[in-house]
C-alpha cells in the first residue's frame, strides 16, 4: 500500500512535468515554423520584385483580394459606422459639461485613425480571410493536392500562400482606409444632427487634429495586422493533420491565435510610436 502510495504520488507531478514540457516543446516548433514561413514568403516577394521571370501566381492573388477584401466591405461598414455613432454619443454628454462638444471630432478622428479603424478591420478579416484561408489549404492538404503541386516541381509557398499573404495585406491597409472614413462620417452625421455642432466647425476640427504621423501609424498597423493574419492562417492551413477534424481545428486556432497577435502587435507599435513621440 505504501508503494502504491508513493508512485501515485510521484506520478502526479511526473505527469504534469511531462505535459508542460509537451506544451514548451510544441509551442517552440509552432513559432519556428511560421517564423520559416514568413521568412520563406519574403523571399519569394523580393524575388519576385528583383527578377522578372519569377512570379507568384497572380491570378490568385486578384481571386484573394476579391475574397478576402470585396466580401468584407459590407461587415466594415455596418461596424466602423456602429464604432463612430458610440464614440459621438458617448463622449458627448461629459464634453458637454466642459462646453467642449465640438471636441467629439478630435476624438472620434484620432481615436479612429490611430486605434479602431485598424483593430477592428483587422478583426473582422481574420473572420473572413483567416479562417478561409486556413480551411482552404486545410481542405488542399487533406485532398494531397499541395503533395501534388510539389511532385511537379511547384513551390507551395510561391503558388499558394505568398498570393493569399500579399492579398490579405493589401486588402487590410484599404479596408482600414475605408473604416476610418465611415466611422468619421458617422461620426459627423451624430455631431451635426444630435449634438448641434456646425458641420464646417466638425470638419474643420478632424482635419486641425490629424496629421501625417497619425495616417502611417494606422496604416503600418494594418499592414501588419495583415501579414499576421495571412500568415498564421496559411501555416495552420498547411499544418493539418487528421481529416476534416484537423481542418475545423486549424481554422479556430488561426481565429483564436490571429486576434490575439494582433492585440499584442498593436499594443507593441503603440508603445513603440509613443516613444518615438508619434503621438
Amino acid at each position: 500500500m505504501d508503494t502504491a502510495d508513493t508512485t501515485s504520488r510521484v506520478a502526479g507531478p511526473r505527469r504534469l512535468v511531462e505535459a508542460l514540457g509537451a506544451k514548451v516543446v510544441n509551442g517552440t516548433a509552432y513559432v519556428g515554423g511560421v517564423f520559416l514561413l514568413q521568412v520563406e514568403i519574403i523571399r519569394w516577394i523580393w524575388r519576385s520584385l528583383v527578377l522578372r521571370r519569377v512570379r507568384f501566381g497572380r491570378r490568385g492573388f486578384y481571386a484573394q483580394v476579391i475574397r478576402v477584401g470585396v466580401r468584407s466591405v459590407g461587415v466594415i461598414t455596418l461596424i466602423s459606422g456602429a464604432i463612430g455613432l458610440i464614440l459621438a454619443l458617448q463622449m458627448a454628454p461629459p464634453l458637454a459639461q466642459f462646453g467642449q462638444t465640438e471636441t467629439v471630432a478630435n476624438i472620434i478622428a484620432i481615436a479612429v485613425v490611430r486605434e479602431l479603424g485598424p483593430l477592428v478591420s483587422a478583426i473582422v478579416l481574420t473572420g473572413f480571410a483567416g479562417a478561409s484561408i486556413a480551411a482552404e489549404l486545410g481542405t488542399m492538404v487533406v485532398g494531397e493536392e499541395i503533395e501534388a503541386l510539389e511532385a511537379h516541381a511547384l513551390n507551395p509557398v510561391r503558388f499558394l500562400i505568398v498570393p493569399r499573404v500579399l492579398a490579405t495585406a493589401l486588402s487590410m491597409v484599404v479596408l482600414a482606409t475605408f473604416a476610418n472614413l465611415v466611422a468619421i462620417f458617422a461620426g459627423w452625421m451624430i455631431g451635426v444632427t444630435l449634438l448641434a455642432i456646425p458641420s464646417g466647425v466638425y470638419i474643420h476640427s478632424t482635419i486641425e487634429q490629424l496629421d501625417v504621423a497619425d495616417f502611417l501609424t494606422g496604416l503600418v498597423k494594418a499592414l501588419a495586422f495583415g501579414g499576421i493574419i495571412g500568415t498564421i492562417a496559411s501555416y495552420n492551413g498547411i499544418s493539418v493533420r487528421g481529416g476534416a477534424a484537423g481542418v475545423g481545428l486549424a481554422t479556430t486556432r488561426t481565429v483564436v491565435l490571429s486576434i490575439l497577435l494582433i492585440i499584442l502587435t498593436d499594443l507593441v507599435f503603440t508603445s513603440v510610436f509613443y516613444a518615438l513621440g508619434w503621438t
